[in-house]
């Protein structure tokens, strides 16, 4: 039994790029089958009045999710000019969503907030907080949805939409019972296998679930407006939140291939598979490339302007 416990991790991981194979090798399959040239023709017809609106968009999800790690700084009590905060979220966003969230989420946080003069513990209180931010806003808003039963199944598909109706009350009581007990909880933080975990406050937790349910909803507009079928907001909304759980349980980076999927199998029926191909090409194009150039760009120009090793001075008071 020790032994299977100390393989444990070997195996899990092996599981999961084993699953990962098994999906790319699906996907490779399924991609013999694309009408290419028309996916191109679909991309190429998009007008630039609707390439700026989305992009307008993505630019707004970015400076939103760049809000996240301003809700931990004040909270730890230190002075980092917001707008060098915000620098540091933007290019940790874009390196998760291209690289996968151990190189971009921690890696990049840890290496730039190092040299700002934080603690190793107090960047991982910020990460953990930045990642409960990010899914308690799924959990809201993907919750919503799937309770309010928006989404067409298909047949298919093992789950129906009594099964999804039952997970999205689950999601919206998860997401309930973090916020209460960050308002009334005695118990501030917990100890889990040598990691403490701190609570934060109500306030907080009502701020992480605004931006957070407010992040989810700007990506879901981005694809909506380069749709140009007649999809309502929220179906496209909800089709996206199903392959963002899809993409994380694979563990490709961006989702790569999983989110086309899923966005054929649901709206593969109403919207020709070409269109919905070039659409999410056109978004990949406008919410990860293009982000991607420039926070590699601010990542060297946030490394130069930062000197190593300099501490800045804790604020009077801590954020409550």
């Amino acid at each position: 039994m020790q032994a299977l416990r100390a393989r444990w991790p070997l195996l899990r991981k092996l599981a999961v790029i084993a699953f990962a194979l098994l999906v790319i090798g699906l996907l490779v399959d399924q991609a013999r089958n694309v009408e290419w040239d028309k996916v191109l023709e679909a991309v190429e017809a998009n007008t630039w009045p609707v390439l700026l609106r989305a992009s307008g968009v993505a630019v707004l999800s970015y400076l939103i999710y760049s809000c996240f790690d301003l809700l931990a700084i004040p909270y730890l009590g230190h002075r980092i000019p917001p707008i060098r905060v915000m620098a540091v979220g933007i290019v940790a966003y874009a390196f998760n969503l291209n690289m996968g969230s151990l190189v971009g989420s921690v890696g990049f946080r840890f290496r730039l907030y190092l040299k700002l003069g934080l603690e190793a513990a107090e960047i991982t209180r910020i990460v953990g907080l930045s990642l409960t931010t990010n899914w308690l806003g799924y959990l809201w808003v993907a919750g919503a949805l799937f309770v309010s039963g928006v989404l067409p199944i298909p047949d298919d598909w093992e789950i129906g939409k009594g099964a999804l109706r039952l997970i999205g009350v689950a999601m919206l009581a998860a997401g309930m019972a973090y916020v209460g007990l960050c308002g009334w909880s005695r118990k501030r933080s917990w100890s889990v296998r040598g990691h403490d975990l701190y609570l934060p406050t109500l306030k907080i937790a009502l701020a992480q679930s605004v931006l957070g349910g407010a992040c989810w909803a700007s990506i879901g507009a981005v694809v909506w407006v380069l749709m140009r079928h007649d999809v309502p907001y929220p179906l496209v909304l909800g089709v996206l939140l199903l392959s963002g759980i899809a993409g994380a349980v694979t563990h490709i980076p961006g989702g790569l291939g999983v989110v086309e999927a899923v966005f054929v199998a649901m709206l593969g029926g109403t919207v020709p598979h070409y269109e919905i191909l070039g659409t999410l090409l056109t978004y990949r194009a406008i919410y990860y490339l293009g982000p991607f150039a420039i926070a590699a760009l601010l990542y060297f120009f946030l490394e130069a302007r930062i000197r190593k090793g300099v501490h800045l001075p804790p604020a009077p008071e801590s954020a409550t």
